[in-house]
């Protein structure tokens, strides 16, 4: 396995005596379902910091299409969704976490239509649908395709309504600051007014996912893995971070941004088709168009492989073009603004890296192993998801670990913790004499290297490649020390993209979201376990 270049434990230069500083009961980063959910639970009883690398409105949240996956008919159980969630997770989810999380779905659902939420209904009922792996249908939507967003604004008017809640966004936050007794004590970051830091008696990550490292992605643009890299560089154990989920479709347009099609839709009857019109899905999995994301996105990839094609395309000729528009009218204008009219044009997909699966390792009270550090969302390794993402349960874990972390951070508070005196931090880089690399040109170069050598099919020589690459790069953009977050990302992402490939090539079978073409079956004598890797191995 390729060697890691030297470890730096801060990116930027720290000197607590000289930088502004703000102090808080708890910080909560990232403003997603998850860091949102967070900041209202531990506000009941604590002050509450929530920053965010953008604006509240930017994350993969608001983006978010599907809908919340939860038990909400009387045909549905709880026992079937725990079941389609272990059956999603191929031997590698936490059980107890999945009945956690799954029993308390509806109550959570119930508190968000109790403070505004706009669910779609039927008859006076929250309207559910079917998704691949779901053996009912239990997706809950909101305004047909704008599930995220609606969730986002009725969780971010709470917030802005609450006095113990101060919001800062566009604060880029370059690391988490801890202490010799692995202690996290806050953060370092900077925004329009300089290096601030912010000290915090507990501190909960939830800075989302990682989709920027690949070329395709369905991910906002500031999804870089920033917290997975700064967590790892505090000492925090990351756990299965060779399970990305790609996307099965996403609009495939020749110089555009991808933008996710969401899997509703083939849930409702649409079909995919290759250049020659032909339906293939049945020839990969019995379930056909309902198969779970990783078997979808493999037989489109084989299937663009097939017939030498860069997309294939889904066919929705079929349905009722005005129950189209009103139950999908993100993507409906999408498809309108490329001249692509859904009654008689097939719409080209594609697939695109979609949702980081691992990342910081937690327990069933979010707590990391660093004291005081808390994670929740997509940037956290709970045990729910296992080796593959059930569709739509994210938002349903952002929930219910949003609200877990926020109940943590608050319980690890000790009374007299806003008395203590904040410890003298002082880091200094030594001066790098190596040449400097454009860092916008390694990103993207990063970026396609990713999606070659470590995407939807592995194997081991290409992710050998990545490794010694990505080493390469890491020995002129490592050492340097940048004042702007475009140099942060471009570390970040370095970082977070071997310690991925890495874990891609130990892991020597295919499991869930993880295909080797070398090693096609699942193996449970050796690996059926999580693979953990901290800065300290």
């Amino acid at each position: 396995m390729a060697s890691q270049p030297e470890f730096r434990r801060y990116l930027v230069n720290v000197d607590s005596a000289t930088t502004q500083q703000l102090f808080t009961d708890c910080l909560v980063i990232g403003a997603g379902i998850a860091g949102l959910r967070a900041a209202i639970e531990a506000s009941q009883h604590r002050s509450v910091i929530i920053i965010c690398k953008d604006s509240l409105q930017e994350s993969n949240t608001w983006k978010a299409q599907g809908g919340i996956a939860t038990v909400l008919n009387k045909t549905d159980t709880f026992e079937s969704h725990i079941a389609d969630t272990l059956n999603t997770g191929c031997g590698l989810c936490n059980e107890k976490i999945v009945d956690t999380v799954v029993r308390q779905g509806p109550e959570l659902i119930q508190q968000l239509l109790d403070w505004g939420a706009k669910f779609d209904l039927t008859n006076g009922s929250i309207a559910t649908t079917l998704e691949g792996g779901h053996s009912h249908a239990r997706i809950a939507h909101a305004h047909g395709d704008e599930t995220g967003r609606i969730i986002a604004e009725t969780l971010i008017k709470k917030v802005r309504e609450n006095p113990n809640i101060t919001i800062i966004e566009n604060f880029y936050v370059t690391d988490l600051i801890t202490n010799d007794q692995n202690q996290c004590l806050g953060i370092i970051g900077c925004d329009n007014r300089g290096s601030q830091i912010i000290w915090a008696a507990s501190t909960i990550l939830s800075t989302g996912g990682a989709g920027l490292l690949y070329r395709e992605t369905t991910n906002t643009e500031i999804a870089t893995g920033d917290g997975i890299a700064m967590a790892y560089r505090a000492g925090a154990v990351l756990r299965d971070l060779e399970f990305m989920q790609f996307h099965p479709t996403t609009l495939y347009i020749a110089g555009a941004s991808r933008a996710l099609i969401t899997e509703a839709l083939r849930g409702e009857g649409a079909i995919l088709v290759d250049g020659n019109n032909s339906a293939f899905m049945k020839e990969y999995h019995k379930a056909a168009e309902l198969a779970p994301r990783d078997v979808v996105s493999r037989a489109i990839l084989r299937q663009m492989l097939k017939t030498k094609s860069t997309h294939v395309y889904l066919d929705v000729r079929h349905l009722d073009k005005t129950h189209f528009t009103e139950r999908f009218p993100t993507i409906s204008e999408l498809c309108e603004s490329f001249d692509i009219d859904v009654s008689r044009d097939l719409i080209p997909v594609r697939p695109s890296a979609h949702y980081l699966v691992g990342g910081v390792k937690t327990d069933a009270d979010a707590r990391t192993n660093v004291e005081n550090l808390y994670a929740c969302g997509e940037a956290a390794s709970t045990g729910l998801h296992g080796a593959n993402r059930l569709g739509s349960n994210s938002l349903l874990e952002g929930l219910v670990f949003g609200k877990t972390a926020g109940q943590s951070a608050c319980d690890n508070i000790k009374a007299d913790s806003s008395h203590n005196r904040p410890p003298s931090i002082r880091y200094q880089i030594p001066h790098s004499s190596r040449s400097r690399l454009d860092t916008a040109d390694v990103r993207n170069s990063l970026r396609a290297l990713m999606w070659r050598n470590v995407g939807i099919i592995r194997k081991a020589q290409p992710l050998k490649e990545a490794q010694e690459i990505i080493n390469f790069w890491q020995r002129y953009v490592m050492d340097k020390v940048f004042d702007n977050p475009a140099g942060w990302e471009c570390q970040n992402m370095l970082t977070v993209c071997l310690l991925m490939a890495r874990a891609a090539e130990a892991r020597c079978e295919s499991r869930g979201v993880h295909f080797r073409s070398d090693f096609p079956d699942i193996d449970d004598k050796q690996f059926k376990k999580h693979l953990e890797i901290s800065s300290g191995k």
